[in-house]
C-alpha cells in the first residue's frame, strides 16, 4: 500500500512539473479568416476626346496589389461605377481591346467612400494613327471629327504604297472611293496585297457599302460573287449591289453594341439605290452586329479572323513603340474580356490565368468592319450614325 502511495505522489509531482516548469511556450490555436480587402467606389462619365459625346460600352478597370482585376463598363450615357481597392490606383478606360483608344487616370480610393472623377479626366484619348480614303457618298471623317479625333486623308495611290499604309493603325474606306477604278485597274491589285498585309499584321479596316469591293473584289462596286480582286476569301463573303431604296427595320444583334447604343432596334433609311446586300457569309468567320429584322439578312458584320499565307511580317502603326500588350482575362461567370495593359503587368496576369492576345480570332489579325449603310453628306441614316461612332472607337 505504501508503495502505491509513493507512486501516486511521484505521478502528481511529475504532472505539476510539466504544467508549470517547462521551457516550451504554449501552443495557441488561431482561426485565421480570409483577408478582407478594403474597397471604395469610383464614379464618372466617359467622354469623347473633345468632351462633347458620352462614350458607352467603355471598359473601366484597375488592379489590386495581387493583380486581381476590378472591372465595369460605361452605360449608353457614358456613366460608370467601379468598385476599386483602397489606396493609390491607376484607373484604365478603354474601348475595343484598348490598343487604339485608351486613357489612364491616377486616383486615391478610400475605404467605403465614393470618389467622383471629373469628366475632364475621363476623356477617351486617341492612341491610334487613323487614315481615311475620301469617298463620293460617305464622310466617316466627319463623325471622327465630331468626337474630337483626327484622321489623315490618303488616296488610292497611297494604299498602293505599303510604307505609307504601315504608318497607320486604322484605315477607313468611304463608299465611292473606287470611282477611278477603270482608269487604273492594275493599281488595285497592289492595294489588295497591301491591305492583306495590313490586316494580317494587326491593322484594322472599316469599309462601307460599295467599298466592299476592297474586300471581295469588283470595280467601283461588287455586282456578283467570286469576282477578281479583293483580299478576303470568296468563301467568306459575297455581296451584290441589288439593294432598293427604302426604310429597313433593323435589329442590333450584339449585346455589347446594345449597351453602347441604349437601344436594340432602329430604322435605317437606304436613300440611295443599288446598295450592297450581303448575299452570304461564313458565320464562323464573321460576327453579325446588325441584321434586317424581317429577313435576318446581315447589315453590319465584323471579323478578326483574317489570315493569309506568305504575308510578310510588317510593323503596323504604333505597335512597334507601344508599351501596352493585349491580354484576355476571364471574369467571374466565365466572361472573357480583351484589354490592353502595361507590359510590366503581363507576367503577373498570365500567372493568374490570363493569356496574351485577344480572347477570340487570330492572334495577329486586326479587325475588318463592314456596313451596308453609311453616313453620306446628303442622306439621313437616323440612329445608324451612333453605330458608326461605335465602329470608330472599337476598331
Amino acid at each position: 500500500m505504501r508503495k502505491h502511495y509513493l507512486f501516486i505522489l511521484l505521478c502528481v509531482f511529475t504532472l505539476l512539473t510539466n504544467c508549470t516548469g517547462g521551457d516550451d511556450p504554449a501552443i495557441v490555436s488561431e482561426n485565421v479568416g480570409p483577408t478582407v480587402v478594403k474597397t471604395g467606389k469610383i464614379t464618372g462619365k466617359v467622354m469623347s476626346q473633345n468632351g462633347t459625346k458620352p462614350i458607352g460600352g467603355a471598359s473601366v478597370f484597375t488592379f489590386d496589389d495581387k493583380y486581381k482585376i476590378y472591372y465595369t463598363t460605361s452605360d449608353s450615357d457614358g456613366n460608370f461605377t467601379l468598385e476599386a481597392p483602397a489606396g493609390n490606383q491607376t484607373i484604365h478606360i478603354q474601348t475595343g481591346n484598348g490598343s487604339n483608344f485608351r486613357t489612364e487616370i491616377s486616383a486615391t480610393v478610400k475605404d467605403n467612400e465614393t470618389l467622383n472623377i471629373d469628366a475632364s479626366q475621363t476623356k477617351l484619348n486617341q492612341v491610334a494613327k487613323i487614315a481615311y480614303v475620301k469617298g463620293t457618298y460617305d464622310k466617316i471623317e466627319d463623325i471622327i471629327q465630331t468626337l474630337g479625333y483626327t484622321a489623315t486623308e490618303i488616296t488610292n495611290n497611297d494604299l498602293a504604297n505599303m510604307t505609307t499604309v504601315a504608318q497607320y493603325d486604322i484605315i477607313f474606306l468611304n463608299c465611292g472611293s473606287r470611282n477611278n477604278y477603270s482608269s487604273n485597274p492594275g493599281l488595285y491589285n497592289v492595294i489588295d496585297t497591301n491591305l492583306a498585309t495590313f490586316v494580317a499584321n494587326g491593322g484594322s479596316i472599316y469599309a462601307s457599302d460599295w467599298d466592299v469591293a476592297y474586300l471581295v473584289g469588283g470595280t467601283t462596286n461588287t455586282n456578283n460573287c467570286s469576282l477578281a480582286g479583293g483580299f478576303v476569301p470568296d468563301t467568306k463573303l459575297c455581296s451584290k449591289n441589288i439593294g432598293s431604296v427604302g426604310m429597313v427595320g433593323a435589329t442590333v444583334n450584339n449585346a455589347g453594341l446594345t449597351t453602347v447604343l441604349g437601344f436594340n432596334t432602329l430604322n435605317i433609311n437606304y436613300d440611295l439605290g443599288a446598295w450592297q446586300k450581303i448575299i452570304n457569309y461564313d458565320p464562323a468567320y464573321w460576327e453579325v452586329l446588325v441584321k434586317e429584322t424581317s429577313s435576318n439578312d446581315a447589315l453590319m458584320i465584323r471579323t478578326n479572323h483574317f489570315t493569309a499565307t506568305g504575308v510578310p511580317t510588317t510593323p503596323i502603326g504604333n505597335a512597334p513603340n507601344s508599351t501596352f500588350v493585349t491580354v484576355c482575362i476571364t471574369l467571374p461567370g466565365n466572361i472573357q474580356i480583351s484589354i490592353s495593359v502595361p507590359q510590366v503587368l503581363v507576367p503577373y496576369l498570365v500567372a493568374l490565368g490570363a493569356t496574351v492576345g485577344p480572347c477570340s480570332g487570330s492572334s495577329t489579325s486586326g479587325y475588318i468592319y463592314y456596313t451596308t449603310f453609311h453616313n453620306h453628306a446628303s442622306g439621313n441614316i437616323g440612329n445608324a450614325g451612333v453605330i458608326l461612332q461605335y465602329v470608330i472607337l472599337n476598331l
